[in-house]
């Protein structure tokens, strides 16, 4: 066996057994794309597999191009390595023109089918916390009036709608209209919304730098939660200079709290998968291998944080 292998085969047991069953419902999550490895569905399984994550991404364009008999054998792969699925990105553009969104709300119909058919019910997207013409209001107006078809096409297939927060002083300060950067303006546009299968992406990022507490995690329900975001901050920095693409992975500087944050959230019953996204430039510098192996590390030194 080599150096390699062993630390592969080390951080496999080690993050199987950080989340054993009953200590929490949680998932960790692969997203390859989000620290920087390119892998499509096949590959991401067999690196989950490896590496000891529990869920991997739903890809609705790569489920849309998978004939029934390959679906199945792929779906029976998955249920032979215990694996399920974590969460999908939305794959259109609600923020940018009437005609791009019309665009993309005549292509999610096919998407969404897809993630019915594979039986993946979760969808996630973020919103960005600035405008240059709209303000807040008319901004509101807008994303609760366009998430609202989208999450009741969603909720047709049986999926859910998670929606990210961004929070960083440096992010809704950078253009004239400042728009939704915390939990209390997300669940005031969610309400606005009004749909059932609604709720947040809960990202320790964003919870830190929009300057929330335990208190604001222990208003959630686990119905309210469809995915999690998991990232740690530079050291060395005030909370108003962080910014927002330069990013830690999980307890790399313990500047952001991630015990009490992942033990409030499991305490509440939490069930959602959970992902690192670290934006980080030395882990997308690093090897394929690597950047998994530090992100596993990582991941099973957070989740051994639950009590």
């Amino acid at each position: 066996m080599t150096r390699r292998s062993m630390l592969a085969a080390g951080a496999v047991g080690a993050l199987r057994g950080a989340s054993a069953p009953g200590r929490t419902k949680m998932t960790m999550q692969l997203d390859c794309g989000a620290i920087g490895v390119k892998a499509r569905v096949p590959e991401a399984l067999a690196y989950a597999a490896r590496y000891g994550f529990q869920s991997i991404s739903a890809d609705s364009a790569w489920l849309a191009s998978q004939p029934q008999s390959g679906l199945a054998s792929f779906l029976d792969e998955m249920k032979a390595k215990g694996i399920v699925w974590g969460s999908a990105g939305l794959p259109m553009d609600f923020r940018g023109t009437e005609d791009l969104f019309r665009k993309g709300m005549a292509e999610l119909p096919e998407r969404a089918a897809a993630l019915k058919r594979a039986g993946a019910t979760r969808v996630s997207t973020w919103l960005s916390p600035a405008h240059d013409s709209l303000t807040y209001i008319e901004n509101f107006k807008q994303h609760a009036r366009r998430l609202r078809e989208i999450a009741a096409l969603l909720g047709d297939h049986g999926c859910r709608l998670g929606l990210e927060y961004v929070g960083p002083r440096t992010s809704w300060t950078t253009r004239r209209y400042a728009f939704v950067h915390s939990m209390r303006e997300m669940r005031e546009l969610i309400a606005e919304i009004g749909k059932p299968n609604v709720g947040f992406l809960i990202d320790s990022w964003h919870w830190y730098t929009s300057g929330e507490t335990v208190a604001d995690l222990q208003t959630l329900k686990p119905s309210d939660i469809v995915s999690m975001d998991l990232n740690d901050a530079p050291a060395g920095l005030a909370l108003d200079q962080q910014k927002d693409n330069q990013r830690e992975i999980p307890c790399a500087t313990g500047v952001i709290p991630l015990s009490d944050f992942l033990n409030t959230l499991n305490n509440i019953g939490c069930d959602a998968p959970v992902r690192c996204e670290p934006f980080n430039a030395p882990l997308r510098a690093m090897a394929p291998e690597q950047a998994l192996e530090t992100v596993a590390a990582a991941m099973k030194k957070a989740f051994a944080l639950i009590a």
